[in-house]
């Protein structure tokens, strides 16, 4: 693909816009390639390569706005864009909360800087994709127990972006992601079960070898040979790391400025009030480096910066944007992101929640008995309410140690006890955009048998 001038592009729909009668406008630009490798029994079972530039305008016009994308970056195109999306500005409702940022409020530093997060070293090849995907189905196939691979995995992706606005900022970064995913399965018909394991890095050389992951996938999905159902009953719960992601996912979407601004929240009156146990911090760093959601600026070109969204348990702060930070008469704390055709909404960025001291072996003896949840499906969250009832499986135990596995099961609760209640183990894994550790919740609902 030949190199596109994503600064001059995305200044160029601004003044576009602010042609065509914008009052305001932002763009963005991006490109990007990515090269993805599947293999199944030893020979290629698909490869995709892809490459492209898109843009993204938003206008403002007097309190209304509207956003508009193309793939196509002709000249005709850009002027066409504009055209549209101020006529659509035009039919939208009134928001007086809607504006770009003051030019003092803009970030200084426009690029990466020592962030890291994107990849120096040269683009893998295909062939050597290939390579990553073959040994990682390999150490998976060559485990006793496994019937099949069904797939592994090998992908690389490099995007840059650049965002452009009327009131003066102009910056942009690259980023890049490695990763390798494998799942294996075990067992036929009915009694077939399957699993997997994946890693993504920023940087090639963070990733773990493809044999351990292919191996870890195997080790799981043989883990889970003769799953059954649960009783059904009152229990402590286990999230595995590899889930317990999800509980602070909840937490921090009862956080978001857009669910608090609408009512919408079941932490909407809980400002300064305890939300998680006495000793809990939940701190979001933006400039981690080498970490997946690093960002030196938002979509609306503030300066990201870390920030404690819970301090000993209590909450401190909600997660806002420019417009939901308005509404409710606070600050921005810089986490604006947005698509090419969306405006700008509130989200997160690389957060870490406390690690416990005690080891997962520890929180399971500790249960005495219960369940360990490894996987999740579907969902039932009331975000008004905080009621919470999610399909599972995992392991069930008995006297402290695990007793089989376990799928076919529903648990429920409601998140503001639940998160009352946590344990956090120590077993917390880096390079996530949530690094959180397992955490035992002390009482829910079970359905199972």
């Amino acid at each position: 693909m030949a190199p596109v001038d994503l600064q001059a592009l995305a200044e160029s729909l601004v003044d576009a816009a602010r042609r065509a009668g914008a009052d305001q406008a932002d763009a963005l630009a991006m490109s990007g390639q990515s090269t993805s490798i599947d293999m199944r029994g030893g020979v290629l079972e698909h490869a995709d390569r892809a490459e492209g530039v898109e843009i993204g305008l938003r206008v403002l016009i007097g309190g209304r706005q509207a956003s508009v994308s193309a793939s196509d970056h002709s000249p005709a195109t850009i002027g066409e864009m504009a055209e549209r999306a101020v006529a659509m500005a035009r039919e939208a409702p009134v928001d007086d909360m809607l504006g770009l940022a003051d030019p003092d409020q803009l970030a200084r530093q426009r690029d990466a800087g020592g962030l890291q997060i994107a990849d120096d070293r040269p683009d893998p090849s295909p062939d050597h994709l290939q390579d990553l995907a073959l040994r990682a189905e390999a150490a998976a196939r060559d485990m006793p127990g496994i019937s099949q691979v069904e797939s592994a995995n090998a992908a690389f992706s490099r995007r840059f972006l650049w965002l452009a606005a009327s009131n003066g900022f102009s910056g942009g970064y690259g980023r890049t992601t490695h990763a390798i995913s494998t799942v294996a399965i075990t067992g036929e018909g009915l009694g077939m079960e399957r699993d997997y394991a994946g890693e993504s890095r920023v940087w090639a050389e963070d990733l773990p070898a493809p044999e351990e992951i292919g191996r870890l996938a195997a080790e799981r999905t043989l883990a889970r040979a003769g799953s059954r159902k649960p009783p059904t009953g009152a229990f402590p719960i286990l999230y595995d790391r590899r889930v317990a992601s999800s509980l602070i996912g909840h937490l921090l979407s009862a956080v978001n400025g857009s669910a608090v601004a609408r009512g919408a929240s079941w932490l909407r009156k809980d400002l300064g009030q305890p939300v998680l146990p006495e000793g809990f911090d939940l701190l979001e760093d933006p400039l981690r480096p080498r970490y997946p959601s690093s960002r030196p600026f938002d979509a609306e070109g503030l300066a990201t910066r870390p920030r404690k969204i819970v301090d000993g348990g209590v909450l401190q702060g909600w997660t806002l944007d420019l417009a939901t930070a308005r509404k409710l008469g606070m600050d921005s704390t810089a986490s604006a992101a947005r698509g090419m055709s969306s405006a700008p909404s509130p989200t997160n960025s690389n957060v870490i929640l406390t690690p416990g001291t005690a080891t997962p072996d520890d929180l399971i003896a500790e249960m005495g008995t219960g369940l360990v949840v490894t996987s999740m499906l579907g969902a039932s969250i009331n975000g008004t309410t905080g009621d919470y009832s999610r399909g599972a499986a995992g392991f069930w135990v008995e006297g402290g140690r695990i007793a089989w596995p376990v799928n076919e099961c529903t648990i429920a609760g409601n998140l503001r006890d639940m998160l009352m209640t946590l344990v956090a183990a120590n077993d917390a894994l880096p390079w996530r955009a949530a690094e959180v550790p397992s955490l035992l919740v002390r009482g829910m609902t079970v359905a199972g048998a």
